[in-house]
């Protein structure tokens, strides 16, 4: 089998940096993006010769553009680059309500119409939302805008087939993203993850990679949003 090419936007850290390392161990290519020169050096040190990449921000049409017209075409793209923060609905903030949805589903939007003519006929788009999508404990446009990302999977998987276009939602996740947040806001934020979903524990960054593995690959799913949350959206 010839080797596929993957675009990850957020590719530097997390979930994205998981994914391309898993792509590269099985002969694959990732071209990544991150927002930090530093941690993409860092990124592209760590997976080696088989990745390329470029500083992005995710939420600029013109530097996606630049971005995807400078690489491909692709077998693949993973979007879980976001940068945000949520709030309660009272407070009427906008950098909780309307940045977050700049931030994290017009960024997405953007991004995969910045990477449709670059994509091949048979490529596949994995999207990320999280679990409050469908079990909201708060920050309801938090909730919202995971909903429509959602929304927006199940419609791009319509409009663009045979491109297949899937959701990756998960739970809470024992990421950079946390490792980089005081100790006590952190152990304050697991163990009520433990309490609220059927696994008793955060999800670790690889498992969250092996699901959005599993979306890129298999050929029957499209229009899905699968929910690696340890049972969080049952209980």
């Amino acid at each position: 089998m010839s080797k596929r090419t993957y675009a990850i936007i957020g590719g530097t850290s997390g979930i994205g940096l998981a994914l391309a390392s898993k792509l590269i161990a099985r002969g694959d290519q990732a071209v990544i993006a991150g927002r930090n020169p530093r941690k993409l050096a860092d990124a592209l040190e760590f997976l080696g010769k088989a990745a390329t990449g470029r500083s992005l921000d995710s939420t600029d049409r013109t530097a996606l553009a630049g971005f995807f017209s400078q690489t491909g075409p692709f077998d693949g793209l993973f979007t879980p680059a976001a940068s945000y923060r949520t709030g309660a609905f009272r407070d009427g903030d906008t950098d909780t309500s309307e940045a977050l949805f700049a931030a994290k589903f017009w960024s997405q939007y953007w991004t995969v119409h910045a990477a449709l003519p670059h994509l091949r006929e048979q490529a596949a788009i994995v999207l990320m939302s999280g679990a409050a999508s469908a079990r909201p404990i708060g920050a309801p446009a938090y909730a919202a805008c995971n909903a429509a990302v959602e929304g927006l999977a199940r419609g791009l998987a319509i409009e663009l087939s045979p491109i297949r276009v899937n959701c990756l939602s998960p739970g809470t996740t024992d990421s950079e993203l946390w490792r980089e947040r005081p100790a006590e806001q952190r152990e304050s934020a697991y163990e009520l993850w433990r309490r609220l979903c059927l696994v008793e524990r955060p999800a670790r960054v690889e498992e969250q990679a092996e699901a959005a593995l599993f979306l890129l690959d298999n050929g029957n799913m499209t229009g899905s949003t699968l929910f690696c949350d340890g049972g969080y959206t049952l209980r």
